[in-house]
C-alpha cells in the first residue's frame, strides 16, 4: 500500500476506529426510513479515505470491519424487534443478535480492506474491487443476506433506475467508484481530477437515472387486485381470544364493496400466515373467504403440514378451488429454521424457530402462478423479495411480482420500510409490478418503474383496491442477472494481479 498521506498525522490512530464506525453510520443513514442519500455518499467517500491514511495491515482490516459494525449495527437495528415480540423468553439474545450480525457481516467488509493493503499500485481501484465483491458474496453465501446492499443508499433518488440495466451489484461498483475517486481527491493528489471526474460520475448517475424513468402506463380497464391488511401485532397474532377478531376483519376487507366507484376487484392478497390454522384443517376457513370473495381470485398465506414438516406457504383459490400451493424455499436462519439446530439446543438456544424443533422445511425452489387472464404471477414470501437473484430464477418470466409479507416481526420503524425499499427494487430491476400484502404494512402497488401507485400506512388496518400495472420492460439486468458484473470482477482483477506481478513492490 501506498505511504499515507500527510493528513493522516492530524487524526491519531485512537480515533481512527471510532471515525470508521462513524463513517458507517453515516452511511447507513441512506437507508430507509432516513433516505439520507446526500449523507450516505459522503460516508462511504470518508471510509475510503480512512483507508488510505491507515497504515496498513491490522489497522486497515480494523478499519474495514469498523465501518460495516456501524454501518450494519444502525441500519439493522430492526433486528432486535423479533426477540422483543416474547421478551420474557428471547428479549435476552437481542442486543447478542445485534452485534454478532453486524460483527459477522463486518468481516465481509474488512476483506476487501485487507486485500487492497497488501495492493501496491493501485490499493484504491484494488477497494473499489474486493468491496464489490464482498457485498456480492454477502448475497450468496451462507444462503446470502444482501439486506441494506451499499447501492441502497440511491433508493430514495432516481439514480436507483441503473439497477434495471446493471443490477445492484453494478450499481455498487459504480457506486464504489465514485467513491473512490472522491477519497483520492482528498488525498491531495490530483484533486482537481479525482474530484471533477466524481462530480461528472454522480451527476451522470442522478441525471441519467432520471432519464431512465419510463412515462407512467395506462391503467384504465386493467384488472384490479385488492390487498388485505389485517394489522395484527405480533403478540395478538396468534392469541386465541384475537385469532377470530383479525380473521373477521379480514374477511370482511374482502367482501366490502370497492372503496371508490371503480371496478371489484379480481384479484384479492392475503398477506403472510394470515389463516391461524394448517391448510389441512381449513377447508371451512377457505370456504368462507372464497364467498366473501365472489368471483375473484384469492392467494392467502397459510401454513401447512406433509410428512412431519411444517411449510410457510401461499395458497391460491380459483373459481372456489385450491388451485395451486407455493411453499417458501428461501428461509430464514434462526427465525425459520435453525442451522445445527441440536448443537444450539444443548444450550437451550432455539432462536425464534421453535416449530417442529427446528423450524420450517424449504420448498423446491421458484414457481409461477397461472392467475389466468391477469397474467402470471412469481410469489415471493416475506424475506423472498430481499434477493434479486431468487426472482432471475422464475422458471418462466412472470407479469407480476406477488409478495405476501407478515413485517410485524420488524417492529414500526426501519425494519418494514426497508423491506418495501427492496420490494421496490425488485420492481425495476425486473421492469415488472410488484403486488404487496403486509400483515402491518407497508401493503403497496408498485409499478415496474418503482412507482407506489398505491399503498396503506404501516400501522393501519384495512384494504387498498388498485388497477395491476402492466409489464413494463423486459430489463438488461432480469436477461443476464449478476454474470456480467462477476465477469468485470474478474476481468478487471486479473488486471490488477497481473500488474502487481510485474512491477512488484
Amino acid at each position: 500500500m501506498a505511504e499515507p498521506a500527510p493528513l493522516a498525522r492530524t487524526l491519531p490512530r485512537i480515533y481512527r476506529l471510532p471515525v470508521a464506525v462513524l463513517s458507517g453510520v453515516l452511511m447507513a443513514l441512506g437507508m430507509a426510513p432516513y433516505d439520507l442519500w446526500y449523507l450516505a455518499f459522503p460516508g462511504l467517500v470518508l471510509a475510503m479515505w480512512l483507508f488510505t491514511v491507515a497504515p496498513g495491515g491490522v489497522l486497515a482490516v480494523g478499519t474495514g470491519w469498523a465501518v460495516g459494525l456501524g454501518y450494519f449495527g444502525f441500519s439493522l437495528g430492526w433486528i432486535i424487534e423479533p426477540f422483543m415480540v416474547d421478551a420474557a423468553t428471547t428479549g435476552w439474545m437481542a442486543p447478542f443478535a445485534l452485534f454478532g450480525m453486524a460483527a459477522g457481516l463486518g468481516l465481509f467488509w474488512a476483506f476487501p480492506f485487507w486485500a487492497a493493503a497488501h495492493t501496491h499500485r493501485a490499493p484504491l481501484a484494488t477497494l473499489v474491487l474486493a468491496w464489490t465483491a464482498a457485498e456480492l458474496a454477502r448475497a450468496y453465501v451462507f444462503t446470502g443476506f444482501p439486506w441494506a446492499l451499499v447501492a441502497y443508499i440511491w433508493a430514495p433518488v432516481d439514480a436507483i433506475q441503473w439497477v434495471a440495466l446493471i443490477g445492484p451489484h453494478g450499481l455498487n461498483f459504480v457506486t464504489l467508484a465514485l467513491a473512490a475517486l472522491f477519497a483520492g481527491a482528498l488525498r491531495g493528489r490530483g484533486r482537481i481530477v479525482w474530484g471533477g471526474v466524481g462530480a461528472v460520475g454522480v451527476a451522470g448517475l442522478l441525471f441519467g437515472g432520471q432519464a431512465l424513468v419510463p412515462a407512467l402506463q395506462d391503467l384504465s380497464d386493467r384488472p384490479v387486485v385488492r390487498l388485505i391488511q389485517p394489522n395484527a401485532a405480533q403478540r395478538e397474532k396468534w392469541d386465541p381470544a384475537r385469532v377470530p377478531v383479525f380473521f373477521n376483519r379480514q374477511v370482511s376487507f374482502t367482501e366490502a364493496p370497492p372503496a371508490t366507484e371503480g371496478a371489484p376487484p379480481d384479484l384479492i392478497v392475503w398477506p403472510e400466515t394470515a389463516l391461524p390454522m394448517l391448510l389441512h384443517r381449513a377447508s371451512e376457513a377457505l370456504g368462507i373467504v372464497v364467498d366473501a370473495a365472489g368471483p375473484a381470485q384469492v392467494v392467502v398465506g397459510i401454513q401447512r403440514a406433509e410428512g412431519g414438516q411444517f411449510y410457510n406457504s401461499l395458497a391460491h383459490l380459483r373459481a372456489g378451488q385450491l388451485a395451486h400451493v407455493y411453499d417458501k424455499h428461501h428461509l430464514v436462519p434462526f427465525g425459520e429454521y435453525m442451522p445445527a439446530a441440536a448443537v444450539f439446543a444443548r444450550w437451550n438456544i432455539l432462536g425464534l424457530a421453535a416449530r417442529a424443533e427446528g423450524g420450517y422445511a424449504p420448498g423446491p425452489g421458484p414457481e409461477v402462478l397461472d392467475l389466468g387472464p391477469l397474467g402470471l404471477a412469481l410469489p415471493l414470501i416475506c424475506y423472498e423479495a430481499v434477493f434479486p437473484q431468487d426472482v432471475q430464477r422464475a422458471p418462466l418470466r412472470p407479469d407480476m411480482l406477488l409478495q405476501i409479507t407478515n413485517d410485524a416481526w420488524f417492529g414500526e420503524w426501519s425494519g418494514p420500510y426497508q423491506h418495501l425499499a427492496q420490494a421496490r427494487i425488485r420492481a425495476i430491476e425486473q421492469g415488472l409490478p410488484m403486488l404487496r400484502s403486509a400483515n402491518t404494512g407497508v401493503s403497496a402497488v408498485i409499478d415496474g418503474a418503482g412507482r407506489i401507485l398505491a399503498a396503506l400506512p404501516l400501522g393501519e388496518a384495512g384494504y387498498v383496491d388498485s388497477p395491476i400495472p402492466p409489464p413494463l420492460r423486459v430489463t438488461p439486468y432480469s436477461r443476464f442477472g449478476d454474470l456480467p458484473v462477476l465477469a468485470l470482477l474478474f476481468l478487471l482483477g486479473a488486471v490488477v494481479f497481473l500488474t502487481e506481478r510485474r512491477f512488484g513492490n
